[in-house]
């Protein structure tokens, strides 16, 4: 019983047929009864146009109190004319042709739905072997779930974030516990982080030092794996030495760092249950604690290989300035390439400047090629840290001869890391350094080529060096 009324226009393929046409009035003043209109127009082109038009059509207010717009229950079409052509297809083959698309439609979509859960259980069965796999290795209570993570990182969010790694960022965490953690989270856009990251899984957990970063866990739950370390105060070397932030390292703090990443490299290479090649060692790769022990750290290019093995052939990978000559030429990998990388870190710990730095003089560019242009002119103390007031030049004079001797172009002439545990400490005699390296040679002899090294294998596949 509104007291509204309906009135709009009726245009039929773009001819008005009604001016104000009226609902209630045509149906009588009655309400609730059905009014029929019929109107004859001509369809062309398959194409037929009906136009209801109202005056207050868009604006948000009607424009005349008690007027509402068009209102219509239902259309029918009606032909006034028997067709007298077909269009070539029988009502019957029609109907055939209807169904035969319905049936193969079907067929297609349930195929596609097959294919698609099929995908999806393989996926998930990948995953849950994955799983197990590691489960099997480092056991259940260490496996952390994506929200138990997220919870600790506050979401992983920007202002945790501890530093960058070559396979994703590295999140500041504290879980429920009280524990405060280190999250590794891997790159989606890392190619080869997967497998490294299951490297890094595997390697971390078979080994136990207190000079290697110790694993908590891990987190597979969704498509960004996470590796839950323990967290470390100080941070990396290679910020506690020439970081914006630097640490004032004396020298017996930095002796005790170096003699840390050699009993951490002996262990890996020497008394561990699985023969291990970190492959590599930069200072970026090593912790510092609350008491400036060193952690070696990023295991995801580690290699494990049989005892009986004298080397492995690989691909070349690493950090440019801490690849040892035979393996960045050849791929030949054995635990010298580790010993020569520690030679590169030990000079960058008593010079306290990374092992390469373009802002100096040209003699002073490249850290092993100073260290021996001084040796050789009988100064080797002249690249001691210029901060350090005061050491103990008899311990660094020792320190830089073992570099030298670590740094050497031949594998063979590189000491076992026992070996250089025992010089460091005085059980063993350091051996006298005679032979220069052919590839600081070579470095002289190249006339404004230096860095030869990286232009020779820049199509390998190598993480750029951090500093």
């Amino acid at each position: 019983q509104s007291l509204g009324r309906r009135v709009f226009d009726i245009y039929v393929q773009g001819a008005l047929k009604e001016k104000d046409f009226d609902i209630k009035k045509m149906a009588g003043g009655k309400s609730f009864t059905v009014v029929n209109q019929s109107y004859t127009a001509t369809v062309s082109k398959n194409f037929l146009e009906i136009h209801l038009f109202w005056a207050g059509k868009g604006t948000c207010c009607v424009p005349t109190q008690g007027y509402y717009g068009p209102m219509i229950s239902a259309l029918s079409v009606t032909p006034k004319f028997t067709p007298t052509v077909r269009n070539g297809v029988s009502k019957r083959g029609n109907k055939a042709g209807v169904i035969a698309g319905i049936l193969i439609g079907s067929l297609v979509l349930g195929l596609a739905a097959l294919f698609g859960i099929f995908i999806l259980v393989k996926k998930r069965r990948a995953m849950a072997q994955q799983k197990e796999e590691l489960y099997n290795l480092v056991g259940r209570p260490d496996v952390f779930s994506s929200a138990e993570l997220k919870l600790a990182t506050d979401n992983f969010s920007s202002k945790n974030i501890l530093g960058e790694g070559g396979y994703g960022p590295v999140y500041k965490g504290k879980l429920p516990d009280g524990r405060v953690i280190a999250v590794k989270q891997l790159s989606q856009s890392s190619h080869q982080g997967k497998s490294q990251f299951i490297t890094e899984v595997t390697t971390i957990s078979s080994v136990q030092h207190r000079n290697l970063v110790q694993l908590h866990g891990f987190c597979i739950d969704n498509n960004t794996p996470l590796l839950v370390y323990e967290y470390l105060e100080n941070g990396s070397l290679d910020r506690a030495l020439f970081g914006d932030n630097s640490l004032k390292l004396d020298w017996a703090m930095r002796f005790e760092v170096i003699l840390g990443i050699a009993r951490g490299l002996t262990y890996l290479h020497e008394e561990s249950n699985v023969r291990i090649v970190h492959r590599d060692i930069k200072a970026s790769n090593v912790l510092l604690d609350t008491d400036l022990t060193p952690k070696i750290s990023d295991f995801g290019l580690a290699k494990l290989y049989d005892e009986k093995q004298t080397h492995v052939s690989t691909r070349i990978a690493g950090t440019f300035g801490y690849l040892a000559p035979e393996y960045a030429m050849r791929g030949r990998l054995t635990e010298k390439a580790d010993v020569f990388a520690f030679g590169v870190v030990v000079l960058e710990i008593v010079a306290g400047r990374s092992n390469t730095n373009n802002s100096l003089e040209e003699s002073k560019i490249y850290l092993s090629e100073w260290a021996w242009s001084l040796y050789e002119k009988e100064q080797p103390l002249g690249i001691v840290d210029p901060s350090l007031k005061e050491y103990d030049k008899d311990e660094a004079l020792s320190v830089i001869r073992v570099a030298l001797l670590c740094t050497q172009g031949s594998p063979h002439q590189r000491p076992p890391m026992s070996k250089v545990v025992a010089m460091l400490t005085g059980e063993a005699e350091v051996a006298e350094v005679v032979t220069k390296p052919s590839y600081i040679t070579e470095w002289q002899l190249r006339d404004g080529n230096r860095n030869y090294v990286t232009t020779s294998y820049s199509g390998s596949s190598l993480s750029p060096s951090s500093h």
